[in-house]
Order: C-alpha cells, then structure tokens, then sequence
C-alpha cells in the first residue's frame, strides 16, 4: 500500500491548490473532502503528481506516513469539528496543521489542548489567495518547533522565493503563526483602503479616466511604489467589460466585504493599547460602504461643496502618489509596532526581520519596501517604529507637503478620505511632543478624582476643582 507523506482535509479551492502544489514539488498528498465532486475535481490532477482522494476518514489516515501530518484547510468555524473526527484514530507524536484564517486564540487553545493528548499542531497563517496557494504562497507557521521541523522542507519547497529564499520561517509557540497572519490582513485592509481613496480622489477631484489611472498606477508599480496591491489596481482599471465595453470596475457595486480578519486586528490593537489609526478606519470605511441604501438617500438630502479644481493635474497626480505612500508606510509601522506589543504581551519572540523577509514575496502586502523594513529590524530589533527609522524616515518627512495638500483638496471636495486622514492624524500625533492629553486627564480628575501626574514634581496628585 502507498504511503502518503502529508494529508489534505479540505479540498476547496486553497486545499486544492496547495496539495497540487505540493505534489508538484514531490511531496505525496492523500486528499479527503465530504464532497465528492471535490474529490473528483482533486483526483483529476493526479497526472502532476502522487495524490489521490479518499471518501472516508480510517481509510484516508491509514494511507498516511508514520508520524501522520494532516493539513486542515476548512472553513474556520469547522476546524474544531474536523479535529474532533481525527483526533480519535491520531496517535501521539502525529501532527494537524491548521491553514485556515482561524482567530489566534482558537489556535492557542487548540495548540495547548493537543500537546496534552500527545499531538503535535501547527498554526499557519497563508496569504497569497488561489494563485499564490498554487504557484508559491507566504507561509506563517506557529506552533511546537519540532512540529515545524516535520514539514519544513515541504513548506520551503511550496512557498514563494525571493532571490531563492522561501517565504516561509518558523513564527513562533502556540498562536504566533495565525496571530503573524491576523495582523498581516490588518495592514492589507489598510493599504487597500489607501489605493481606494486615492483612486476615489483622482476620480471626483481631476476627472481621471480608467485609463488615464491604469497609467498612473502602472507607473507607480514600476518605481518605488513596486507592490502586489499597486500592480494589481493597475489591472484593474485596464479592464473593460465585454458587454458594455465600459470600464468594469465602474460597473462593480461599492459594498466592500470583509471575513473578519481585519476587525481581529483592530480589536487586538485596542486590548494592547496600540495605536491603528489606518487600519480603523478602513474597517469603518468597510463597514459604511454596506450602508448602500442609506448613503444614496443621505446623498440627496445634503448640499454638494461647490469646488472645482483649477491646479495642474499632473502635480496633483504627483501629489496623490506621494500621500499615498506616506500613508501606506503608516500601515505597515503600525502593523508592525502592534507585532511588538502582542509578541511581549503572549510570549511569541518575534522576528520582525524573518517576517519581513518572508512577507516579501507569495502574499498580498508584498511590496519592494519591505527588504528596506527587513534591514531595519536586523539593525535594531527593538525599533519601536517603523517611522524613525532610515530610509523612512526621510521618506514620509518629504511627503508631508503632498499629503496635507491631498487631503485638504478632498475635504474641500466632500470627498471622504478617512484612511489617508487617519494615517496623517498618527503620523503628526506620533511627532508631535506634547498632546492634549493634560485637559483630558484633568477632565478625568475633575468629574472622576482619577489624579493626574505633573510635568514639574515627581508624584500623582488629586484637585479639589469645584473650590
């Protein structure tokens, strides 16, 4: 009887696309899925590589090598269900791997639950969609280090490669992995909010076409800009509808989507008192793009600001670019920096380098500027912020100009821009030495008696402020 080196639970579309992948590298894959036509549909590829589809659970386990290595690739809402139906015929030292989108806590509670019965578990996060599941993804992995070591080779072989080093390294205990991968949507949601706005800018402010954007973007792709998300806009506009020969995404409805994730990352920001300004306010700007029906009544009830824009478009156009960088470095310290203070607060130790590394090729925030971020937290692991650190530094400095002009020239408009204006509101609260804070806290003081601390003498101190 042949044995397969790992098993695939869930053969969808990501499952799928990883097994061929990692049949493809020459790793043998066992495939199982209650649905038959997914079987089907996997078993189809067996000509580029050993895999093959099972119909029921003893049979698919009992295919496998010794220790088994299960890849569970279900929805996350199953993946307690699915554990719950192998771990009876598991024996101690085999190993499950969660590849799915599950919230960090459910996978420290899975991680600690199973190492009690003897079962090794891995924790992954992986980004990159169906393409980069097939061709080459980013790999998150967390869990026991001897776990990873079991499947190491095999995720090196399936990951991207920049420059020939896999996208892929050991992340850290427990949760690391999908916690890595949480706040990596976090700052997806963030710069995708970003290249909206500025799109939504360009449109209403100068008029700019699809193709007149197409070529904006593809210059921008082309220069220091160079990432995944900038590339693929770029596309995006190039792209006519067939029927009507306009525009498609002209013809898309503006209700964003979301799975979850990003509002995990903002959550997660508020239980460690760090700041996420950017990422906030893409998940509002999610959330408001839903109220549909709402916004277009609210649209014919409210006067229009009667601006008109009578600039050079080409500056203007620069500008844009130079805002939406600026603002896009905010995601990224942001993200960063809350990576920080959840790897003290859970005990992970991570790399910011590593992750850095492997975030530069096979996933969505993949972006030339992440080798730059990479030699940063090499330098100085315990950066605390992205933005204070060279070449950014000087990066976001000379684009304050640009940025602020952007932004004025949108609220001028009526145009919303809460991510590029949130982004801006981080950045000049970050640089700026002394806030309001002192009112709030004296307001606190005076309705609550929560004391205040002072600039001049050492202590906590009380006012009696209704003498």
């Amino acid at each position: 009887m042949t044995h397969y080196f790992v098993g695939m639970v869930g053969l969808g579309v990501m499952g799928g696309s990883l097994a061929r992948n990692l049949a493809r590298n020459g790793y043998s894959v066992a495939g199982y899925d209650l649905d038959a036509t997914k079987r089907q549909a996997f078993a189809a590829h067996a000509s580029e590589g050993p895999i093959a589809a099972f119909d029921a659970i003893p049979a698919f386990l009992a295919a496998l090598e010794k220790p088994r290595r299960v890849i569970l690739l279900v929805p996350a809402n199953a993946v307690d269900k699915a554990i719950a139906d192998l771990k009876p015929l598991l024996d101690p030292g085999d190993l499950l791997i969660d590849l799915g989108n599950s919230f960090f806590m459910d996978t420290e509670r899975r991680a600690v639950a199973l190492e009690k019965d003897g079962l090794l578990f891995i924790g992954s996060g992986v980004s990159g969609g169906e393409k980069g599941a097939l061709r080459g993804p980013a790999i998150m992995p967390g869990g026991q280090r001897s776990a990873y070591e079991l499947v190491a080779p095999a995720l090196e072989a399936i990951a991207a490669k920049v420059d020939g080093d896999p996208c892929v390294t050991y992340i850290g205990p427990r949760g690391a992995g999908h916690y890595v991968k949480t706040v990596h949507n976090g700052i997806e949601y963030g710069i995708m909010q970003l290249i909206a706005e500025a799109y939504h800018i360009l449109k209403d402010v100068v008029g700019a076409t699809p193709d007149e954007l197409h070529r904006a973007f593809s210059a921008w792709n082309a220069a220091e800009m160079n990432a995944y998300l900038i590339e693929i806009t770029a596309a995006i506009f190039a792209r006519q509808d067939p029927d009507s020969g306009q525009a498609l995404v002209d013809l898309i409805l503006d209700e964003a989507q979301q799975k979850g994730t990003g509002k995990w990352t903002s959550q997660n920001a508020l239980d460690l008192g760090v700041p996420l300004h950017t990422v906030n306010a893409a998940v509002d700007s999610r959330i408001i793009s839903g109220l549909k029906a709402e916004r277009v009544k609210a649209e014919g009830l409210f006067a229009k600001p009667a601006a008109a824009f009578s600039g050079d478009r080409a500056a203007f156009f620069e500008d844009v670019r130079a805002a939406l960088y600026a603002a896009i470095l905010c995601s990224y310290a942001q993200g960063l920096a809350l990576l920080q203070a959840g790897s003290k607060e859970y005990g992970y130790d991570l790399n910011l380098a590593d992750i850095a590394r492997i975030w530069r090729g096979g996933c969505i925030i993949r972006a030339r500027l992440l080798e730059d971020i990479r030699q940063v937290y090499a330098a100085n692991p315990a950066t605390p912020n992205l933005l204070i650190a060279e070449p950014f530094r000087g990066q976001i400095d000379s684009r304050q100009a640009a940025w602020r002009r952007v932004l004025a020239t949108a609220i001028a408009h009526g145009i919303p821009a809460p991510a590029l204006a949130h982004s801006l509101a981080y950045f000049d609260a970050y640089r700026t030495g002394r806030l309001p804070a002192n009112l709030t806290q004296a307001q606190r003081d005076y309705f609550g008696s929560h004391t205040y601390r002072r600039i001049d003498k050492e202590g906590v101190f009380h006012t009696e402020w209704e003498e």
